[in-house]
Order: structure tokens, then C-alpha cells, then sequence
């Protein structure tokens, strides 16, 4: 059995209150606005705060590793020295002793460096410990941002939820009554504009979408149906009827 071929004037219909469909949906994610952006945002802002928290924290944890290293080698060094010391006391000659010397002041200067080390690392675990707390007080402002951002888009959510997934279906069942090359093509049209509008009336004589004059025998055309006409200016398919219109 032949496929019943459809007038202009029923697929611009079609087409038409698919638009008015979509329309819908689209004011609901504007409801919603930027926030499920913000909260993505503010998540991985978050996750990486607590990256870099955590980063800090392992190099906080081998400043205090050197720093007792160095605290261990100092100790030793003293043990050297007083060592060295005793061992001078019961030398034979000029040159043993003068040998005992220089290791006592090697071991005084191993002192000298554990010192600036130990000095090094300490101002080093201040200016890190200093990071990390302004680093947490920014991570809990983020994360009350957060909860705030997630309370509203959740409260929008259950407002507009059963709303938006009828009219989900609704679309999908108007999409199917719409030709694929036309639908392919209204689709094509709406992710090229941010208020999604790929089907616009003719109002005051201009486009609903771009506003651009329409002279009077194209407008003629459009209100006769017999073929689709878009906008010269931004593409858009126009139609004759409004929003308070539908085809009887």
C-alpha cells in the first residue's frame, strides 16, 4: 500500500508544533539556567583543591622526613666530634693529631649545613602549612557553594521533572511524525541558535526569529502554504500561524 503523501502545509505543521514542543522544554533548561554548569565547575574545583591539599600534605610529610634526617646526622656528627676529641688526647704524633682536626671540623661544618637545612625546612613547612589552610578555608567555600548551587538545581528539578519528561515524550512522538530530511533539518537549524528556535511566525511583517523585514510577496507565499520558505537572513523555516493559532 502507497505511503499517502502529506500537503506543505501539513508538514509545516508538523514542524510547527514540534517547535512549540521543544519551546517548552527549552524555557525549562533556561529555568535551570547556568546551574548545572556552575555545580560541575564547582565539582571539579573542588576535586582539585583537595588534589592540591593533599600534594601539600605529602611534601609537608618529607620536610618533616629531612628534617629529622638531618637532626640524626647532626647527632651523629657530635658523636664524631667528641670521639675525635678523645682520640686526639692519646695521639703520637703532630700529624695524627692534625688528621683528628680536619675530621672534627668536617663534622662541624656536616653541624653548620644540618642547621640551615633543618632552618631551610622549617621555613619551608610554615609557608606550606600556610597554603594548606587557605587552601582548606577555599575548599569550604566551595563546597557551601556547592551544596547551595545543588539544593536549588534540585529543587528546580523536581518542579519542572514530571513536566519535562512528558513533554520529552511529546517530542519524540511529534519527531516521528516529521519527515527524517525535514527533521534532520529543523534540528540542524535549532543547534545553530541559542534560543533554539528553527520555526518562527511572521510577525509585524518581519521574522520571529531575526527580526528582519519580510516583504509583502514573500509574506503572501508564506501565508499560502505551498511551499517552505525561509528567512533570507538567518535561515529559519517561516510560518504563517502564531502562538495562539493551530490548524483547525
Amino acid at each position: 500500500m502507497a505511503t499517502k503523501e502529506i500537503s506543505v502545509e501539513e508538514k509545516l505543521h508538523q514542524l510547527w508544533e514540534l517547535q512549540q514542543i521543544d519551546s517548552k522544554i527549552d524555557k525549562i533548561q533556561i529555568l535551570k539556567g547556568e546551574l548545572p554548569m556552575e555545580v560541575k565547575d564547582l565539582e571539579d574545583e573542588i576535586e582539585g583543591l583537595n588534589t592540591r591539599i593533599q600534594n601539600l600534605q605529602a611534601e609537608l610529610t618529607q620536610l618533616e622526613e629531612e628534617i629529622n634526617n638531618r637532626k640524626n646526622a647532626k647527632a651523629m656528627a657530635k658523636e664524631l666530634i667528641a670521639r675525635y676529641e678523645k682520640q686526639q688526647n692519646n695521639v703520637k704524633n703532630n700529624r695524627e693529631y692534625e688528621a683528628l682536626s680536619k675530621e672534627i671540623e668536617l663534622q662541624k661544618l656536616e653541624i653548620q649545613l644540618c642547621d640551615k637545612k633543618i632552618n631551610d625546612a622549617n621555613n619551608k613547612i610554615t609557608a606550606t602549612q600556610a597554603l594548606i589552610d587557605s587552601t582548606e578555608t577555599q575548599l569550604k567555600e566551595r563546597e557551601k557553594n556547592l551544596k547551595a548551587k545543588k539544593k536549588e538545581l534540585e529543587k528546580i528539578i523536581e518542579e519542572t521533572e514530571k513536566e519535562e519528561a512528558e513533554l520529552q515524550k511529546e517530542s519524540a512522538r511529534q519527531s516521528k511524525k516529521v519527515e527524517e530530511r525535514l527533521l534532520k533539518w529543523y534540528n540542524r537549524i535549532r543547534g545553530a541558535y541559542k534560543n533554539g528556535l528553527a520555526v518562527v511566525p511572521v510577525i509585524r511583517d518581519a521574522c520571529g526569529g531575526c527580526f528582519a523585514k519580510i516583504p509583502p510577496q514573500r509574506q503572501s507565499e508564506i501565508r499560502q502554504r505551498k511551499r517552505i520558505i525561509t528567512c533570507e537572513h538567518c535561515g529559519r523555516i517561516l510560518v504563517s500561524w502564531d502562538n495562539k493559532e493551530s490548524k483547525n
